[in-house]
């Protein structure tokens, strides 16, 4: 599974009504830590509020939506838009934006830095260009000239949020730690000092977003059978941890994707973006945090 389909983005068939969402993949030099760069644009006649159910990735956007550098935000993201806009950000890798900072992520969990407090020359350098290309160009050379380095203990964080977004099915930090061939306690310290949430946090996370991905595909699905599927005990599990996490059970929430009309839901977010474009219509600022 990649975070470049539409995982993490609620109710994505408001998508192509609201916004265009276009991605781009990071050049070499720097694709251990960039998972990929997005711009969301919109111009709407009225406001429109879009959700998204963050990934354990530090993101940093510039433009006229909520500009800074966002650590993991372990909370439904909400992206009231309105009027005309444009956001562009980077969505870095779990647990590599310690190559640009030296402190732990548990210090950037749930909060929101400006800009310039890591990267003083990004904001003038993007708001120069003309055209979403150049944007992305000029973001990505001040990124290279921060002069980022990764180690090993920022690739072997990666490898593991990997491990739990490729296997939703993983239930407990136990069995991660066992995929991973590490103990709990050494994945648990890697985490605090380079992901920002816990690896407990990452599995229900990760589940969360397989069966909300699966609701909204507008299929049939047999509740007991996903709950098994994920690793849950019972369908009722798998129903109270939905709730938490997206405010509603797995039911209602495929029935208001199946309506597929943003103005029947409740206030919505932005998810994020990468290499290939995602057409909207014209609107609001949504990427796959």
């Amino acid at each position: 599974m990649s975070t470049a389909g539409t995982h993490g983005i609620l109710v994505p068939g408001a998508i192509d009504a609201r916004f265009t969402l276009t991605r781009y993949a990071p050049r070499a030099e720097l694709a251990e830590i960039i998972e990929r760069y997005w711009i969301v644009r919109w111009a709407l006649e009225e406001p429109h509020a879009q959700e998204t159910l963050p990934h354990p990735n530090v993101n940093v956007v510039i433009g006229a939506h909520q500009p800074g550098v966002h650590g993991p935000q372990r909370r439904r993201f909400v992206a009231n838009l309105a009027g005309t806009g444009w956001v562009v950000g980077a969505k870095i890798k779990p647990g590599a934006f310690r190559a640009f900072v030296d402190v732990p992520m548990t210090e950037l969990a749930e909060h929101t830095w400006p800009v310039a407090r890591v990267f003083p020359e990004l904001d003038a350098q993007v708001a120069a260009a003309e055209v979403d290309a150049e944007r992305v160009a000029r973001f990505e050379a001040v990124l290279l000239a921060a002069e980022p380095v990764v180690d090993d203990e920022m690739r072997e964080a990666n490898r593991i949020v990997m491990l739990a977004q490729s296997a939703p099915s993983i239930a407990h930090v136990a069995e991660l730690a066992a995929r991973a061939r590490l103990p709990v306690r050494s994945i648990e310290r890697l985490f605090r000092s380079h992901v920002g949430v816990t690896p407990k946090w990452v599995v229900r996370r990760y589940r969360v977003h397989e069966a909300a991905e699966r609701a909204a595909r507008g299929d049939a699905v047999e509740w007991s059978l996903l709950a098994h599927e994920l690793g849950y005990a019972d369908q009722s599990h798998l129903i109270r941890d939905f709730k938490a996490q997206i405010g509603m059970t797995p039911a209602r929430y495929a029935a208001m994707c199946r309506q597929n009309d943003p103005a029947t839901t409740r206030p919505a977010l932005v998810a994020e973006p990468v290499a290939e474009t995602v057409t909207a219509c014209s609107s609001g600022a949504v990427t796959n945090r």
